[in-house]
């Protein structure tokens, strides 16, 4: 049994499956039609299946949180779910809905992860921890936030960044998930990977801006609908594919890491790419791009000790810039392979990205993490081990 639904504006399957408590395979079951196509679009007409519920009778000390918990149900989903019980007047013997859910864990890192999923997860983890400050660096061409969150009220301050390159958008899952364990662990004054949260915290403010490019993160998984004011610039940008699953670029087609004041004409001269287009194009002259004036601004509003964008993919360490960088930046790259097992790497020939205008500006440590291994975008199923491996430089990175 399905029912029809009209696709919306910035609706992808993924999000319309969470919409409906279903995952996307299901979707994909009522809709033959939509295998080999990789996007949807506004006013397409699709079938949603109804998915059956499961009913649980209440027993002696229950309670929504202890149901929640023990099923792995959100405890918002599950509240949603059965809008006629009152949590406070449980009775025994009852029959509740038990809907299918995401789980108590906010950050949903087993799909694709784009802007409307990162402002949801920012809400409900300031909820859910208050001690987390959420603002914005500033707008993206089309007028989106760029989120900026911080964890920890230490004096020494610390920037991670993800998503510069839009179909990169695995790092914001990388680094939103980080920062949901951190927060848990803080919470609940539990290691994380052996390292003692709690002063962590009290040691180090850390800087989080998950997604620089979001513009270019929805363009790659929604693709481009006509209402996009750059709609036709973006068909033949991308040499008349509309496929953008290998867009790096911001919206107007500008590499926004090839757009720093540190030596940026040479990196002009070395890409040769005269216009925009999925990568490489440098724009017209140093921090043309809203995004890239932001991610400066905001840097240099600050003090921090060190900063690492987070890229994909390579499993390498790029800790140089012509010899600008500081003597230990060397050593931590070093620790940083040693928890990640990735290779610290002296990197020659690359001018013009956020790394290399911190070192240059700044003097002090600057790193590129070039995330996972295999042809961007990465695919989700590879994100516990990609994980896993840059946990440690995350928490390395508070600690030296």
């Amino acid at each position: 049994m399905t029912f029809p639904y009209v696709v919306q504006q910035g609706d992808t399957l993924y999000r319309i499956a969470r919409r409906y408590r279903m995952n996307v395979t299901a979707l994909l079951s009522a809709n033959p039609q939509l295998q080999e196509s990789g996007y949807i679009y506004p006013g397409q007409v699709i079938q949603i299946p109804v998915m059956p519920t499961s009913m649980y009778v209440i027993q002696a000390g229950d309670s929504f949180f202890e149901i929640a918990r023990r099923f792995n149900i959100d405890l918002g989903d599950l509240q949603a779910a059965n809008p006629g019980v009152d949590p406070r007047r449980l009775r025994i013997g009852q029959t509740i809905v038990l809907p299918i859910s995401r789980g108590m864990k906010i950050v949903d890192t087993s799909n694709e992860y784009g802007f409307a999923e990162l402002q949801e997860d920012l809400q409900l983890l300031q909820q859910r921890y208050p001690f987390l400050e959420l603002g914005s660096i500033g707008t993206t061409v089309l007028g989106r936030p760029i989120p900026v969150v911080r964890i920890g009220t230490g004096p020494k301050e610390v920037h991670y960044n993800g998503s510069f390159h839009a179909n990169e958008w695995i790092t914001t899952s990388l680094l939103m998930n980080f920062l949901e364990e951190y927060a848990y662990s803080y919470a609940n004054g539990i290691p994380l990977r052996g390292r003692d949260v709690r002063a962590l915290f009290e040691q180090t403010s850390l800087w989080i801006v998950p997604m620089v490019n979001p513009d270019g993160v929805e363009l790659v998984l929604q693709g481009a609908s006509p209402d996009n004011p750059y709609y036709a610039q973006l068909i033949e940008w991308n040499f008349g594919s509309r496929n953008f699953s290998r867009w790096k670029a911001n919206i107007r087609g500008v590499d926004l890491n090839d757009q720093f004041p540190a030596n940026w004409e040479i990196e002009r001269d070395r890409r040769e790419v005269t216009g925009p287009g999925p990568r490489d194009y440098t724009g017209t002259a140093p921090l043309t791009e809203p995004e890239a004036a932001a991610m400066a601004s905001f840097t240099e509003d600050h003090e921090f000790r060190l900063v690492v964008a987070f890229h994909t993919q390579g499993q390498e360490i790029y800790w140089n810039y012509r010899d600008m960088e500081p003597e230990e930046s060397e050593a931590i790259a070093d620790r940083f392979a040693q928890v990640s097992g990735y290779r610290a790497v002296k990197l020659n020939g690359s001018d013009a990205g956020y790394k290399d205008w911190f070192i240059q500006e700044f003097r002090r440590p600057g790193f590129t993490i070039e995330a996972g291994i295999g042809v961007n975008p990465l695919p989700v199923s590879q994100f516990r081990q990609i994980y896993d491996d840059v946990i440690g430089i995350m928490l390395e990175g508070l600690i030296v």
